[in-house]
């Protein structure tokens, strides 16, 4: 028998608001609410929808010996990261890579001088956990004992500030403690759809009681994991586990923006993290394939795992991740084309007996509004 199916904190809240559950990443999480997907996404896009990603994993790094040298110098040997100008309270995105330069699992961290908190996916927590223990033995690392909600919307600022006034002035990636209800909360202004938002780290005795409060505002609308998946879409953001996995690389991904100038070839501190070898001759000669955006003017909707064809019919990519844009409505995609699909050549998927064309669209395919 498989794992048994862990539950989030605020799973009988979810329950009493007519959530339908699904499994996800071992956790039985909030699919969609009565109103549905589609409403759940406008409402995303138009003014706020609240998100419980508990399943995310929590976790609190420091240095055994309790400084902020020793944090950085641990961290920089397992991630392509630098601490050097990196500001206390700002949040950046990295990646756990294997020897070959594969991603492992994206990462969201924040540098808080002698502590960084970090957000790791559900699907990967633990084996995250133990190559983060195995990778850095001068470093502490724990759990974060909390829930975590992301509240992403036009509106978003307007419902967080009533709360706590301090939550208008932060902007995309910083990080702050806010007092919501009474109640000390970790926020960062950040988010997954696209949309200005955030993310925040809730006490759990009084999760249930902040998350009724934010619900109470008539802005916010309860939303589901399937509107997230097609407002991530939409942004163009990548889900590990579909358009990133261990055998492809930030080049490969379109995320080496996340590797310092330090961190790469000539740098300062070039090098020294795991697969800097692959990743360095990428960035210098190119990868083989890139996760690109496609849209399609047919109505068949494209799925993961779909064959990209060119005129003669041989493969040249692969989707790995399809929907029907609920903003554009038209069919939306990331898939990993061969560099030499690049050029212009006409394009179709392979959808059972049909083949519907394609073209190379410029991502993300929805404008993201994040607060710079």
């Amino acid at each position: 028998m498989g794992d048994a199916i862990r539950a989030i904190p605020l799973a009988a809240l979810h329950r009493e608001l007519g959530a339908k559950f699904g499994p996800f990443a071992g956790y039985g999480m909030p699919i969609q609410y009565p109103a549905g997907l589609r409403l759940e996404h406008a409402a995303t896009r138009t003014r706020a929808g609240l998100f419980d990603v508990s399943h995310m994993g929590q976790l609190r790094i420091r240095a055994k010996d309790g400084t902020a040298a020793s944090l950085a110098r641990g961290l920089e040997a397992a991630l392509p990261v630098d601490f050097d100008g990196w500001t206390p309270g700002l949040q950046k995105y990295s990646y756990l890579l294997n020897d070959a330069g594969g991603i492992e699992d994206d990462l969201m961290l924040v540098n808080l001088g002698d502590e960084v908190r970090m957000v790791v996916n559900a699907g990967n927590r633990d084996a995250d956990f133990a190559r983060l223990v195995a990778a850095c033995p001068d470093l502490a690392i724990e759990w974060v004992d909390a829930a975590l909600v992301a509240l992403q919307g036009p509106d978003a600022e307007g419902v967080l500030a009533a709360l706590d006034p301090s939550a208008a002035s932060m902007t995309f990636m910083q990080a702050r403690e806010l007092s919501l209800d009474g109640a000390r909360c970790f926020a960062t202004r950040s988010g997954y759809t696209g949309e200005d938002g955030y993310e925040i780290s809730l006490p759990l005795e009084a999760a249930e009681r902040i998350v009724r409060r934010l619900l109470a505002d008539p802005r916010v609308q309860p939303v589901g994991l399937g509107a997230r998946d097609t407002l991530r879409l939409e942004a163009g953001l990548p889900l590990h586990g579909s358009d990133i996995l261990p055998t492809t690389t930030p080049v490969e991904a379109g995320l080496a923006f996340a590797i310092p100038k330090s961190r790469r070839a000539g740098g300062a501190k070039a090098g020294g993290f795991p697969g800097a070898a692959t990743i360095l001759a990428q960035l210098a000669d190119g990868p083989w394939r890139r996760l690109v955006g496609l849209v399609s003017s047919d109505t068949v909707p494209i799925r993961a795992h779909a064959a990209i064809l060119d005129a003669v019919d041989a493969a040249v990519g692969e989707v790995t991740s399809g929907t029907v844009s609920p903003t554009l409505g038209r069919p939306v995609m990331l898939a990993y084309l061969q560099a030499a699909a690049l050029d212009g050549r006409p394009l179709r998927a392979s959808v059972r007996d049909k083949r519907p064309g394609v073209e190379i669209a410029k991502l993300p395919f929805v404008p993201k509004r994040y607060r710079r």
